[in-house]
C-alpha cells in the first residue's frame, strides 16, 4: 500500500485531532475565537511552576529555566502553588513567559485548517453533551431519568442505580439493569408501570448512558406507506449491503484496473456478509409473517393497512439482526399462524432479545430469562415465564412468612409496654444487625397483590340446536364469495377455536354467527330464546361518552353503585377509571368495560374475536378460567396459543371457502403450518410440555 502523505504541520492525519493541541487550545478554539495576545488573565497571574519558583534564584537562571520550559505548550494546572510572596522580578518573568506561551498557542490556532477547527469545535460540543448527561437528564417534558452510568464487562451490560419517571410518576427508583448478551429476556409487570418506557430509553442509549457502539433496535413503528415494495423495504434496511451494491453499480460503468481491483474487494465483502442470500432470507421472513405470495411481498407498502405495515417493520428488524433487539408486544398485529412462525423463528435467535408480551406461551417458548418490573425495581429470574411464576410465588410465600414474624414481634413488643414507634425502631435495629448492614432499613410492608377475576353469569339451560349456519354462501361482493355451502353448529357445551391464515375470513365468520352480516344464500338458525354476545376490538365504542363506566352499568343493569364498581374491578379496570367519562378512557379500558357488560348480560353463547389484545397476562389467565367455568358455549378467534390450550378448544380451520374440524391437536396444526413454510420445527410448545400433552 502507498504510504500516507503526512501534513507538514502535524504527524496525525486530517481524520484526527492533532496531538500537539492541548486542552487549553481546545478551550481557545471554541467558536474559532483566537485569544488576544498579551492579555493577562487572573489565572495566568497566579500560575507559577514549582521548579522555577525556588527562592534566591537570580533573574538569569530563572529566565533560562522558563525559556526551556516554554518550548512545550502551556497547560494551566489548578494544583500549582499560589504563593503570593513572589519576587516582583520573578512575577514579571513568569507573566512574560506566559505571554510567550499564549502567543505560541495563538500561532498554532492560526495555522489550523478550517476542517481541523471544525473538528475541535465538534469535540467540544461532544464534551458538553457528555457533561449534560452526567446527572439527571430530561428527555422530554414528561420523562426524566437519572443514572450513574453503564458498563459492558464480561459479555454483560450493566446499568447501576438508575431512576425513571414519566408525567411526574416514578416508574423505577434506584433500579439496576443487567443484560447478558446472547440471552432472550421477557420483560413483564403490570400495565402502565413503565415497560414500554424502559424499552424506549434502552433504545435511545443516551438516556442510560449505554456504550454507543452497541447496535440496539426497538421495533415499534410501522414502515412508511409509499411506492417501495415490502421486500425492498426489508432489503434496504441492511445499510452496509446497500452501500456496497451502490458502489459496485457506479464502478461497473467505467472500465479501469483500479476499478476492477475495488470491484473484486466489494465482491469479497458482499460474500462475507451473505449478500447473495439476502433476498431469499428477506422473503422467508416476510412469508413467515403472513406475506405468503411473491405478489404480496412485491406489493408497495402504500397498498397495505397499518397492521400489515407493522409486520413489514417487524420483518425489517428480524432481517437486520441487531446486537440487541427490543420487541414491544410483537404478536399484537399478528394472526395465529404468524405467531407460530415467529415463536419458532426466535427460538433460534442467537443475539440479545428483550420482549414485552402478554402472550404466555410465546414467553415460555422464546425466553431464557425473565425481568420482572415490580415495586419500581427490576428483578431477574433464569428460565421462562412458567418457571418465573413458580419462583415468584415461592418468593411471595417467603416474604409473607417473614412479614408474619415481624407482625408477631411488633404485637409482643407493644404488649410489653413499648410504643409503636419504639417497637418498630427495635425491630429495624435487630434486622440491621442480623443482615450485617450498617444502616437501619425499613420494616416489611404488606403488598397489595394485583388480582383480576372474570366471571360470566351462567345462563339457563337450552336444548340444542342453539346456533348454526345452514348451506350458507357469503361474500361482500356476490362475484367474490368468501364462503360457499357452509354448514356449522354450536351448542352450550361447545369450545371452538377458529384458525387459518390471515385474510381467509375468520372475523367475517364470527359476524355471520352474530347476525352482523347476512348470507347471500342459505340461512342462520338460532334458538329464539338464546342470547348471543360478541366481543371484538371495536367493543366499547358504543359506550356513551358522557357517562362514567359506573353510571353506565348502574343504568343498564339496575345495579347499586357498589355492585357496579365491584363488577368493573373484577375485570381489571383500575379504580380511578370507574368514575371518569367513557370518552376519556383508553381503548384497553373501554374493552374491560365491554367485557364486564357482556358478562352481566348472561349470554348462552360467547363469540370472542381476539379478546386478549388489550389484556395483560393476569387478565388472560382470568379469562381462560372464566371460560372454563362458564356453562354456555364459546367460539373464539385468537392468536394466543395458551388460551386455546387452557380452554381445551376444538380447532376448526377455514380454508378453500369452507370450514372443517382439524383431525389432531394444536401441536399437529403447529407442525403443519411450519412445514408448509419450509421451516424446521423447533421444540413443541413448552406449554404443552407443562400440561403433559407430549
Amino acid at each position: 500500500m502507498p504510504k500516507k502523505k503526512k501534513s507538514n504541520r502535524f504527524e496525525d492525519s486530517d481524520d484526527e485531532v492533532p496531538s500537539i493541541i492541548t486542552d487549553d487550545d481546545l478551550k481557545n478554539a471554541n467558536d474559532q475565537i483566537v485569544p488576544t495576545v498579551g492579555k493577562k488573565t487572573s489565572q495566568q497571574k497566579k500560575n507559577k511552576d514549582k521548579k522555577v519558583g525556588k527562592s534566591s534564584q537570580d533573574d538569569k537562571g530563572e529566565t533560562k529555566s522558563e525559556t526551556k520550559k516554554s518550548s512545550k505548550p502551556v497547560v494551566n494546572d489548578d494544583d500549582n502553588d499560589d504563593d503570593e510572596n513572589v519576587d516582583d522580578d520573578e512575577q514579571e518573568n513568569n507573566e512574560g513567559d506566559n505571554d510567550k506561551s499564549v502567543d505560541e498557542v495563538t500561532n498554532k490556532m492560526a495555522k489550523l485548517t478550517h476542517k481541523e477547527k471544525r473538528k475541535l469545535k465538534l469535540q467540544k460540543a461532544r464534551e458538553a453533551e457528555e457533561q449534560l448527561l452526567e446527572e439527571c437528564m430530561t428527555l422530554d417534558k414528561n420523562f426524566t431519568i437519572s443514572t450513574s452510568g453503564a458498563s459492558l464487562v464480561d459479555n454483560a451490560l450493566k446499568v447501576e442505580e438508575f431512576s425513571m419517571s414519566a408525567a411526574g410518576k416514578e416508574l423505577l427508583v434506584n433500579a439496576s439493569l443487567s443484560i447478558t448478551l446472547g440471552r432472550r429476556y421477557g420483560l413483564v409487570g403490570p400495565n402502565g408501570h413503565g415497560k414500554t418506557t424502559l424499552l424506549r430509553h434502552i433504545a435511545d442509549k443516551r438516556a442510560l448512558r449505554l456504550p454507543p457502539e452497541l447496535d440496539i433496535l426497538l421495533c415499534e413503528q410501522e414502515v412508511m406507506a409509499d411506492e417501495t415494495p415490502a421486500v425492498q423495504v426489508v432489503l434496504k434496511s441492511d445499510k452496509k449491503r446497500e452501500e456496497l451494491m451502490e458502489e459496485l453499480e457506479k464502478l461497473s460503468k467505467t472500465d479501469s484496473l483500479k476499478n476492477s481491483e475495488r470491484m473484486t474487494e466489494i465482491y469479497d465483502e458482499l460474500q462475507a456478509i451473505g449478500a447473495d442470500s439476502a433476498e431469499s432470507r428477506a422473503r422467508r421472513i416476510l412469508a413467515g409473517l403472513g406475506f405468503v405470495t411473491a405478489e404480496m411481498q412485491d406489493r408497495p407498502t402504500k397498498n397495505f393497512s397499518g397492521g400489515w405495515r407493522m409486520r413489514v417493520s417487524l420483518a425489517r428488524a428480524l432481517f437486520i439482526e441487531p446486537s440487541i433487539l427490543l420487541l414491544d408486544e410483537p404478536t399484537n398485529h399478528l394472526d395465529l399462524n404468524a405467531v407460530i412462525w415467529l415463536d419458532n423463528y426466535l427460538q433460534e435467535w442467537k443475539k440479545t432479545l428483550i420482549i414485552v408480551s402478554h402472550d404466555q406461551s410465546f414467553l415460555d417458548n422464546v425466553c431464557t430469562d425473565i425481568i420482572h418490573l415490580d415495586r419500581q425495581k427490576l428483578f431477574y429470574y433464569r428460565g421462562n415465564y412458567t418457571q418465573f411464576k413458580k419462583m415468584y410465588e415461592q418468593k411471595k410465600r417467603e416474604f409473607n412468612k417473614e412479614l408474619g414474624k415481624q407482625e408477631k414481634q411488633l404485637k409482643q413488643l407493644k404488649q410489653s409496654g413499648k410504643s409503636s414507634k419504639a417497637a418498630e425502631k427495635q425491630i429495624k435495629e435487630h434486622q440491621a444487625r442480623k443482615s450485617g448492614e450498617h444502616q437501619v432499613g425499613n420494616l416489611l410492608k404488606r403488598q397489595k397483590d394485583y388480582m383480576v377475576r372474570f366471571t360470566f353469569v351462567d345462563p339457563p339451560s337450552l336444548s340444542p340446536p342453539i346456533l348454526g349456519l345452514h348451506d350458507v354462501d357469503f361474500g361482500y361482493e356476490r362475484e367474490k364469495l368468501i364462503f360457499k355451502n357452509v354448514n356449522f353448529g354450536i351448542d352450550m357445551s361447545s369450545r371452538i377455536a377458529i384458525v387459518g391464515p390471515n385474510g381467509v375470513g375468520k372475523s367475517t365468520f364470527l359476524k355471520l354467527l352474530a347476525a352482523e352480516v347476512e348470507p347471500v344464500s342459505g340461512e342462520l338458525r338460532k334458538n329464539h330464546r338464546a342470547r348471543i354476545a360478541k366481543f371484538d376490538q371495536h367493543s366499547g365504542e358504543h359506550l356513551p361518552a358522557s357517562e362514567t363506566p359506573t353510571e353506565y352499568l348502574m343504568r343498564v343493569f339496575n345495579l347499586t353503585y357498589q355492585d357496579a364498581r365491584k363488577q368493573l374491578g373484577s375485570f381489571g379496570l383500575v379504580s380511578h377509571a370507574h368514575t371518569i367519562p367513557n370518552g376519556q378512557l383508553s381503548g384497553g379500558q373501554k374493552s374491560r368495560v365491554a367485557l364486564a357488560e357482556m358478562a352481566l348480560r348472561g349470554p348462552h353463547i360467547l363469540i370472542l374475536d381476539e379478546p386478549t389484545n388489550n389484556l395483560d397476562l393476569e387478565s388472560i389467565d382470568a379469562l381462560a378460567k372464566a371460560i372454563n367455568e362458564f356453562q354456555g358455549g364459546v367460539i373464539v378467534v385468537t392468536h394466543d396459543e395458551r388460551l386455546i390450550r387452557e380452554t381445551d378448544c376444538q380447532l376448526w380451520v377455514i380454508e378453500d371457502h369452507s370450514i372443517a374440524e382439524i383431525d389432531g391437536d394444536f401441536d399437529d396444526y403447529r407442525g403443519e403450518i411450519l412445514q408448509a413454510l419450509g421451516e424446521k420445527v423447533n421444540n413443541p410448545s413448552v406449554s404443552a410440555q407443562m400440561a403433559g400433552a407430549i
